[in-house]
């Protein structure tokens, strides 16, 4: 837990936020920014008191859509879901289009953090989607990067491209809000693809389950390309009557171009169940998208070919056609299914590594297995691709001890209502934080990247002597007092 601070802060517009900063500038307190709040890794928590958390929350308008120009200006406090729903009566779409928690995740967020998900098989994670970004400094300017940090003779340019000089609105992409606070960001628009498909695949073991995915991965085809292990099936398949539940079901059949097709896909999800889930299985799933359907089908055709050259079994793809039609869903699974607590940790390692960087995580938890039973401790394990070169293996534990605040202000009550609490148990959520902290050794001996860096992942302590002293030299010319996020990407760590 962070310290506490004096203030809260939430500013309505750029205007106020800059003069928020300013202000907590010139009185000595530290500002914390915070956007949706879906940090796990103490992202926006105080490290030392008298601070103000700068709640951005209230920014939160689409600002422009330059249809012409193809790219979205929005303010940081503005959540995935309201960006995608603004631009699809439009036909448009960013190329990375949010994480699954992009109902309250916000773009601000995302862009200090870095995301994985939607359309990140292709387009890579949030911040190659982005082309600018507006960040307010702690003397209350506002610095703008991409070609909007120029002028003409009419005022500031337009932010509608990404690279003229030295890449400057990369220093403020998976930042974690220390360099300065997001104000308003500027992403690429696409043309929405027409046609999707869907396809998933049931492996016997983890290691063909991983040499798909890479082999997958590689081609670059699949939006979306993941999967889980029987852990995380499990849990999953425990927290949501995906088959049962009548409204996901009517978005699958209504989210189809045609009613004859959304029926179709509907009857093969009712008919499927959970039955075609194996409970020792692992499920790689597929997602294709293009804008004709010759293009969505014959990249499926190439994924579904290699899937089964390295083992797998064609199941029904309920799975990604759910995600698929209901991408924003309620915050649900912030819990266990009997109201555990639920924290992830992951890494991204090259993609000819995740195989065996998967694996000997798997390890470390054999190896404690017997206190992880003895305290309640279960865990599962979800992965993912980043364009054609980043494997992301992401663990996850669930335990049993008292939720927070933060839980009972996104799970729905109606969901909430239905479990039992659980009392603390603190030397569960000590065992998970011991082996989160192994997890994280495996992965920097892999040399993996991470997104929300936060407090939490080696970023300081890992770095080249020349990486890090440049690191360094940016915060101090930007916030010389350490006053934006201090303690966040950890660089007075000792490498």
């Amino acid at each position: 837990m962070g310290a506490g601070v004096f203030l809260v802060a939430s500013p309505a517009d750029e205007a106020e936020c800059a003069a928020m900063v300013r202000a907590c500038g010139d009185g000595g307190a530290p500002v914390y920014p915070r956007g949706g709040g879906m940090s796990y890794t103490a992202g926006y928590l105080a490290d030392r008191p008298g601070g103000v958390c700068l709640d951005t929350t209230r920014m939160n308008r689409v600002l422009e859509i330059n249809e012409a120009g193809m790219y979205v200006r929005v303010e940081a406090g503005c959540t995935w879901k309201a960006l995608h729903e603004a631009l699809a009566p439009k036909g448009l779409r960013t190329p990375f289009w949010g994480p699954l928690s992009g109902i309250s995740s916000t773009i601000g967020g995302g862009v200090s953090q870095n995301n994985a998900f939607f359309g990140a098989g292709v387009h890579g994670p949030t911040a190659d989607s982005v082309l600018s970004v507006s960040v307010a400094l702690p003397d209350g300017a506002i610095l703008r990067t991409g070609t909007a940090s120029g002028e003409t003779g009419a005022g500031t340019a337009r932010p509608f491209f990404r690279h003229y000089g030295p890449d400057l609105t990369g220093l403020f992409c998976g930042d974690a809000g220390a360099l300065g606070v997001k104000t308003e960001i500027t992403l690429r628009l696409i043309p929405a693809p027409a046609h999707e498909r869907w396809a998933s695949f049931s492996f016997a073991s983890r290691d063909s389950c991983a040499a798909a995915m890479a082999s997958l991965g590689r081609t670059g085809l699949a939006c979306e390309l993941f999967a889980f292990d029987p852990g995380l099936t499990a849990v999953r398949m425990k927290r949501a009557s995906l088959m049962s539940d009548a409204r996901t079901l009517g978005k699958v059949v209504t989210g189809q171009k045609n009613l004859v097709k959304g029926l179709t896909e509907g009857a093969k999800m009712a008919l499927a169940g959970r039955s075609f889930l194996g409970e020792a299985d692992f499920n790689l799933h597929v997602v294709t998208e293009s804008h004709s359907k010759t293009g969505a089908d014959d990249a499926l055709r190439q994924l579904t070919h290699l899937a089964e050259r390295a083992g797998g079994r064609s199941v029904e793809p309920t799975i990604p056609k759910v995600i698929r039609a209901t991408p924003f869903t309620p915050l649900n699974n912030m819990i266990g299914p009997s109201a555990e607590r639920w924290v992830p940790v992951h890494g991204i390692v090259a993609m000819d590594d995740g195989a065996a960087c998967w694996a000997e995580i798997e390890a470390l938890f054999a190896s404690l297995k017997t206190r992880f039973d003895a305290h309640g401790v279960t865990t599962g394990f979800l992965v993912t691709t980043l364009s054609t070169t980043g494997f992301l293996v992401e663990p996850v534990f669930l335990w049993p001890d008292d939720l927070f605040d933060l839980h009972r202000a996104h799970v729905e009550t109606g969901y909430l209502k239905t479990l039992k609490p659980r009392p603390a148990d603190p030397a569960a959520t000590a065992l998970v934080a011991e082996a989160r902290t192994a997890v994280v050794d495996i992965f920097t001996r892999y040399g993996a990247a991470h997104f929300q860096i936060g407090r939490t992942y080696p970023l300081a302590r890992t770095r080249s002597a020349p990486a890090l002293a440049l690191l360094r030299a940016i915060k101090a010319e930007l916030d010389p007092d350490d006053m934006i996020n201090p303690g966040a990407l950890r660089l007075g760590d000792t490498p």
